[in-house]
């Protein structure tokens, strides 16, 4: 332990690219060149170097354990070399209570600024990741256990308010322990402030994203940490209200294993993915790129004709082959058709996963995130199936529930935020039938979907790559351009289950089949969807490689279509295109107005 305690009492050296975030040793150099040879992980206890430590990112090589870093680690880690450019700011400590505990409020505020050569517990600064302009505060544990005071609020609303002038994406790095006691209400009203500051970078479309490293609770965790757009975790960092101690003292009760750990909060659909510290400035990157609208020279959206390919989407009902509904229906649940994660790695690019709806869980069943289509930035998912039949049992065979279609509702508001154009892929028998979804609110999150997709601001694309299930698939399928892989299937009920209620006798599915309408000849014909794409001779399962190659070009011709149409034309057209089913039936008589 004592080389630990004596490696936490230096001073890390700044990182090459820090600038002027420079500290004051506290130990003279031998003595502290002496103690920094070996540290114990507080994860696995074992004794490291601290060279094989420092090359690893501070990341222990043994257990993997994520050793807490400096602000000024933190952005010798993350942005580019000679990008750092600090804030010129002044900070001054704010002692309204006269505080005094062990020692004068002050004393202890001016101790934790020696100690760490900072002066507040967040660091903020203009930098690039990846090339990427962003603004990002930085918080340090070492100082006041990274409490929330005024000082710090300040810190984080001007780098929200300098995001906000700038157009910038903000990044907020927490490590903290909740609100700063010494300074009672004040604290607690930056919980109120940094959260406005937040929403308004919401209001003017500019992309926020939180990275939470161990730990982060109370009022960090209860304000700007969980405002984000997209939050990150490292591995095993913890992000709560109210920490272990405080819980168990309280209420008297044991804690489950992993209780607040990043990992149980992915599960629990509370944050959106955890990077293992190697993938940080990758994975931030691409996101900052894609959440900027920034093109890559790939782009082939912006101008030009559309190609021979991109024009292949069949809009004639003539032009469709024939297929027998229910030889239909078989085709499009075969199990070798791609799926929406094989598009995604086939037909997108750089393909980032957001996951969780920020309530409840994450529902396997749907997938998505940000990526990019011929270069150009746009939010992607779809229902999920797979291909064994475990993947089909961890997915729930494609049959979502409340919480992935907020999750779905999620990313569309993300998107709206952005400016980025919408691509949903669909193919689910439904939305699952269980009493745990309708305990859960199934019936009003698949209608909040549905009115959600309607009024988006943005171009949306819907291509129904399978099964095309009840309100289960329309929920992402309120779209400008509905479109239907040959072999697919879009109906109100199942075969079996129109069948079984209408016949009863669930072996009139054929029957059935041919009465709904279902098949993608049929439904181009009544105006349901609005293109079919072809599909390989024998169908999309006998060559994923020319399935997402039609895919890709049917996305591209109407997106780029799309693209010429602003908001305004976009909701009108989009209003009339679902305000016209069943106009025809009614006629007004004289009086109704």
């Amino acid at each position: 332990m004592a080389g630990g305690d004596a490696a936490r009492r230096q001073t890390p050296q700044a990182s090459p690219n820090a600038g002027s975030c420079t500290v004051t040793e506290t130990l003279s150099k031998p003595m502290a060149e002496a103690a920094a040879q070996w540290v114990r992980c507080p994860g696995c206890r074992q004794m490291i170097y601290s060279k094989a430590l420092a090359r690893n990112l501070q990341v222990c090589p043994d257990c993997s354990s994520h050793h807490r870093l400096t602000a000024c680690e933190r952005l010798g880690q993350l942005l580019d070399e000679g990008s750092v450019e600090f804030f010129d700011v002044a900070v001054r400590v704010n002692d309204p209570l006269g505080f005094v505990d062990s020692k004068p409020y002050p004393d202890r505020w001016m101790a934790a600024r020696m100690a760490t050569g900072l002066p507040a517990a967040v660091v903020v600064a203009r930098g690039r990741i990846e090339g990427n302009p962003v603004i990002t505060a930085v918080m340090d544990f070492r100082f006041l256990g990274g409490s929330l005071g005024a000082a710090v609020g300040e810190l984080i609303t001007r780098a929200a308010e300098a995001a906000l002038r700038e157009r910038t994406p903000l990044l907020l790095v927490t490590a903290s322990g909740g609100a700063r006691m010494q300074e009672g209400a004040v604290s607690l009203m930056q919980m109120a402030k940094t959260s406005q500051a937040l929403g308004e970078l919401d209001q003017a479309g500019v992309l926020t994203v939180s990275l939470i490293t161990d730990p982060t609770y109370g009022g960090v965790a209860a304000s700007f940490a969980t405002l984000s757009d997209i939050i990150i975790a490292e591995p095993g960092a913890r992000l709560g209200f109210a920490g272990p101690r405080v819980i168990a003292q309280t209420i008297r009760q044991s804690l489950p294993p992993g209780f607040q750990t990043a990992e149980l909060l992915l599960e629990q659909g509370l944050i959106d993915a955890i990077y293992p510290r190697h993938a940080l400035r990758q994975g931030l990157g691409r996101l900052l790129s894609i959440g900027s609208r920034r093109s890559t020279e790939a782009s082939t959206l912006p101008a030009g004709q559309l190609s021979e390919r991109e024009r292949a989407v069949i809009t004639d009902p003539d032009l469709v082959p024939r297929v027998a509904p229910w030889d239909a229906v078989q085709r499009a649940r075969n199990l070798s058709r791609p799926t929406t994660l094989d598009y995604l790695s086939r037909v997108f690019e750089d393909f980032e996963e957001l996951r969780g709806d920020r309530v409840s869980g994450d529902c396997a069943a749907i997938v998505g995130g940000m990526a990019r289509l011929a270069g150009s930035p746009v939010v992607v998912m779809g229902h999920q199936k797979g291909h064994t039949p475990a993947e089909l049992t961890a997915r729930n065979y494609g049959m979502p529930r409340p919480a992935g279609y907020r999750k779905a509702a999620r990313l569309a508001r993300l998107a709206a935020k952005l400016g980025l154009p919408v691509v949903t892929f669909v193919d689910t028998p439904g939305a699952y039938p269980g009493v745990e979804a309708e305990e859960g609110g199934q019936a009003i999150a698949i209608a909040e979907c549905i009115r959600l997709m309607s009024g988006l601001p943005v171009p949306v694309i819907t291509v129904v790559a399978g099964e095309g299930g009840s309100g289960g698939a329309l929920a992402l399928a309120v779209a400008d351009r509905v479109l239907i892989c040959a072999n697919g299937t879009y109906s109100v009920i199942s075969p079996e289950g129109c069948a079984a209620i209408l016949w009863n006798d669930p072996s009139a599915a054929p029957r059935a089949a041919e009465a709904l309408r279902l098949d993608a000849r049929q439904l181009l014909f009544d105006g349901i969807v609005d293109g079919v794409i072809p599909e390989p001779a024998g169908g999309m399962h006998t060559d994923h490689g020319l399935a997402a190659e039609l895919v890709q070009h049917a996305l591209v011709g109407s997106l780029r279509e799309l693209s010429k149409s602003n908001p305004e034309q976009l909701l009108t057209l989009r209003h009339g295109k679902f305000r016209r089913f069943g106009g025809d039936l009614v006629s007004t008589r004289e009086g109704w107005g």
